[in-house]
């Protein structure tokens, strides 16, 4: 059982795919006793891959993608279809502090396990729900209905927006942040209405909807368009308010940089040979450069053009922000990674063990951990004296 702040908390995942996944991850991380509940055909994700060699593809498999998201739970299988599957859950509840479900609305009302009824019987449990749109319970959205996955999110939220070459070629941001940040919200709101029962002894409804969540990231759009009555635009790797603050090209590649500042950009200016900027009153605050920022950028270029990747990185690292523009494979190298251990082996049944991205949040009470791998379908049934039939 992996040790952490959440030792003793005890909380019942039924989840599916990314969104639901990913919060109780973070909770069980943290040490929380995670019970992952799957109907008798599993979460929906155990088909979906990549899978390692000679390992079978399909549902209800056990890929990748399932593998990264379920480390360190402990997995049950149940059908809250049935009387008896459900029965069942309630007596797993007796014992329990959270559950959370990614349901569509009304699903939970028609297993007869609502809000209502459970903080009836079960007055200090926590509830909560990640949706494309929220809960009815907090704010009825004229989509409540509606299913939704990360690319939805990402859409409607606005990320989409401003994210891309211009407005005729919007681009999603790669990874599936439309669940994962709405995830991390959930199991932010979960920690503290866990605070609140054990104080109070009264749990909470925490709802977290997929648009509410991506809004919320994509906060600066919003005080643009209220101060400038203007939607801003994708304008590629650089920033609509700051300067120096994007991607620019050198020999063999690319690198971010960013010195908004004036101090950052008086030393850019030292480095790349162009003092003169520095002293010119035309480029003297930031303000001043995010409006004449082809030219800052064109000046920046001109000097990262003659060097590689490396040699600028090597050059500006440690004096002014600045990164590589890693792929897998370079931060699979990157000793930082290593040295904070963010790639982390996980063992995968029928196979070698494989890589999963490490545990972000750390704490010095409890470091280095291995963590355990995701269960298999129904794997603790009898170890928690459950009947996959009941």
């Amino acid at each position: 059982m992996i040790q952490g702040p959440l030792t003793g908390i005890r909380v019942l995942d039924l989840t599916q795919v990314l969104s639901g996944p990913f919060c109780t991850m973070l909770l069980a991380d943290m040490g929380a006793d995670v019970i992952k509940v799957e109907p008798p055909d599993g979460d929906m994700a155990r088909g979906w891959g990549p899978f390692p060699p000679g390992v079978p593809q399909g549902a209800p498999g056990y890929g990748g993608y399932f593998a990264s998201v379920n480390r360190n739970k402990r997995g049950v299988v149940l059908d809250l279809k049935s009387p008896a599957g459900r029965e069942s859950l309630l007596e797993l509840l007796s014992s329990t502090d959270v559950i959370v479900e990614n349901f569509r609305v009304g699903v939970m009302d028609r297993f007869n396990l609502s809000w209502e009824f459970l903080h009836e019987r079960f007055p200090k449990l926590v509830y909560a729900s990640i949706r494309g749109f929220g809960d009815p319970r907090t704010g009825l959205s004229p989509y409540a209905d509606w299913p939704a996955f990360d690319i939805v999110a990402q859409a409607m939220g606005g990320i989409m927006s401003i994210t891309g070459e211009d407005a005729e070629h919007p681009v999603k941001v790669g990874p599936g942040i439309g669940d994962t940040y709405p995830a991390t919200l959930a199991a932010t709101g979960i920690l503290a209405a866990v605070v609140q029962a054990q104080r109070t002894g009264v749990g909470d409804f925490v709802d977290i909807a997929l648009y509410d969540a991506i809004l919320a990231l994509t906060e600066r759009i919003v005080y643009q368009f209220s101060i400038t009555g203007e939607s801003p635009e994708p304008q590629g790797n650089t920033h609509p308010l700051l300067c120096p603050y994007g991607v620019v090209r050198t020999s063999n590649g690319h690198v971010a940089i960013a010195a908004p500042t004036d101090h950052h950009w008086r030393l850019l200016t030292e480095i790349t040979g162009a003092v003169e900027l520095g002293s010119d009153p035309r480029y003297a605050r930031n303000a001043d450069r995010a409006n004449r920022s082809a030219e800052v950028y064109a000046v920046v270029e001109k000097w990262s053009q003659q060097f590689t990747a490396e040699e600028i990185v090597a050059s500006l690292g440690g004096r002014i922000p600045c990164a590589p523009l890693n792929n897998a494979a370079a931060i699979a190298a990157d000793p930082h990674v290593a040295a904070r251990s963010m790639i982390t082996p996980v063992d995968f049944p029928g196979s070698d063990p494989i890589a999963i991205a490490g545990q972000a949040i750390k704490f010095a009470s409890a470091p280095g951990q291995a963590p355990r791998r995701a269960p298999l379908l129904g794997e603790h049934n009898d170890e928690l004296g459950i009947s996959p039939s009941r």
